[in-house]
């Protein structure tokens, strides 16, 4: 007759501190190693495959820059990378060095922006200036170099991109950067645009929101026609002799891409 075996006591233990594991997993919004995990929503209107279709769109259109290939990231409201594409045929088709700008835009965009509020990174640009109001917010929350660095290169704008579900950090004060706002008026997250000029990059990412439909931004300090107006997070161009009459100010890269900017809210209006 076949002895039976019963497990230790120790075994016992670990066995139900690993079913205690598996459930929190299951119920939790968390995974296992404690980590906050990617938004879901956010991951389903602005992951990989919607995010590369409108970045494609956009870079399509007149944006006065250099019609440069680009390259785009997104993350949520947490600051997790939820996506990272670009519009080459491959990873060196775009400035190499765009790719973690992009994510620095999307994070700043994301860490000072309010729920009443949206500040684009061109809207920081002046402020940061010496003598500005935020000098020295461009040393702020410092890029994780490991997170932008890590991982294969050759999945570097691809769905297995290393970045992806990670802190990457950083503070970008020009023009590219953009708040997310989804059709409730929610703050879900940041969208960075980088590749071609700073004024491009801010004129693309416009529409790129616009496309993903994550543009119901509340209030701004941009677009005020009237005190009561609560205007927008357009880019702003109004520097003179190096001084912001707003002081949310941005430097213009060209004519065309200025018209073309300040002509956003009318071609591409926002969902307020």
């Amino acid at each position: 007759m076949p002895s039976l075996h019963f497990p230790s006591r120790n075994a016992l233990r670990l066995g139900m501190a690993a079913c205690a594991l598996v459930a929190v997993a299951a119920c939790s919004d968390n995974n296992v190693s404690g980590l906050p995990t990617i938004d879901l929503n956010l991951s389903r209107v602005a992951g990989f495959e919607p995010l590369k279709a409108a970045l494609v769109a956009a870079r399509r259109e007149n944006n006065g820059g250099f019609n440069l290939d680009m390259w785009a990231a997104v993350v949520d409201r947490n600051g997790l990378v939820v996506a990272v594409v670009f519009t080459g045929a491959t990873a060196t088709d775009q400035w190499p060095g765009s790719r973690v700008i992009a994510a620095q835009k999307a994070n700043t965009a994301n860490a000072f922006s309010l729920p009443h509020l949206a500040l684009s990174t061109a809207n920081l640009y002046a402020a940061s200036q010496p003598g500005g109001t935020l000098f020295g917010l461009q040393e702020a929350n410092p890029t994780n170099d490991e997170v932008a660095y890590g991982g294969d290169a050759a999945d570097y704008g691809t769905p297995r991109d290393y970045m992806v579900g990670k802190r990457i950090g950083g503070t970008n004060v020009f023009g590219g950067g953009l708040a997310l706002y989804d059709a409730h008026g929610k703050l879900v997250g940041g969208l960075g645009v980088s590749g071609d000029a700073s004024c491009a990059d801010h004129n693309i990412a416009w529409k790129m929101r616009d496309n993903l439909g994550l543009d119901h931004v509340p209030a701004g300090v941009a677009d005020k026609q009237a005190s009561t107006d609560p205007g927008d997070d357009n880019i702003i161009y109004d520097i003179t002799s190096g001084v912001s009459a707003s002081g949310f100010g941005h430097p213009e890269c060209s004519a065309a891409a200025t018209s073309i900017g300040k002509a956003l809210p009318k071609t591409n209006p926002i969902g307020h």
